[in-house]
């Protein structure tokens, strides 16, 4: 398959994005003018997704956790597009109490808040987030390294936002006002890949709606 060259020239992997936050980042960066290869284990659903989001969106199914695909997923990125400028390491397994420390892989605001019986997943958000700024100190400066934690993300899809909608007490416990959405993210993302945040790595940015910085005590 030949695909389009990106209206940028700049060529971006995002892991987990048949679905969610990683499709709505795969998104954001094809309307700003990427080249983007989406990753995912789900083909059938990658594929279509990449469909829709036109040329300038390219699949290749990828078991993150398996190095050898990965290996040859980058492989054919650079095979096809001679570059590759951005990678994020978006897919992840959400259920933090019933996951296996190595199929950890997205940083996010359980680094610094926690439930009970969550330890691993916990442990391994904060693992991301040291290891965040240690690879921003070794591969800087040709490799920039930040994190970005999101807090609630209404990631669902339409459908499933439509049949179940969130309350307004879910909106309002929020200090800005809602639940956040993938494009929430996505923003994020984009500027950390563009030029304009050159000058920054080795940060974790958080996305949660002022959750995180909210003092709760039981009334």
């Amino acid at each position: 398959m030949e695909a389009a060259a990106a209206s940028n020239g700049r060529v971006a992997l995002v892991t987990g994005a048949a679905r969610g936050i990683g499709l709505g980042i795969a998104a954001w960066l094809i309307s700003e003018g990427w080249q983007v290869v989406l990753t995912d284990l789900d083909r059938e659903r990658g594929a279509k997704v990449s469909k829709v989001l036109g040329d300038n969106a390219w699949f290749i199914t990828m078991d993150v956790a398996d190095e050898k695909q990965v290996a040859q997923g980058v492989a054919e990125v650079l095979g096809q597009f001679g570059r590759l400028d951005a990678l994020v390491c978006n897919a992840a397994v959400a259920d933090p109490r019933n996951i296996t420390l190595e199929s950890l892989d997205l940083a996010s605001t359980r680094a610094r808040q926690s439930e009970p019986d969550t330890e691993a997943y916990a442990a391994s958000k904060g693992g991301l987030l040291a290891l965040t700024h240690a690879l921003a100190m070794s591969l800087g400066p040709e490799v920039r390294v930040n994190a970005v934690s999101p807090g609630w993300i209404d990631a669902r899809d339409p459908a499933a936002r439509r049949a179940e909608p969130l309350t307004d007490a879910d909106h309002a416990q929020h200090p800005a006002g809602r639940v956040g959405t993938v494009e929430d993210v996505a923003a994020m993302v984009a500027w950390l890949l563009s030029r304009q945040a050159g000058f920054v790595t080795g940060q974790e940015f958080v996305v949660d709606g002022g959750m995180s910085k909210k003092m709760i005590y039981s009334e």
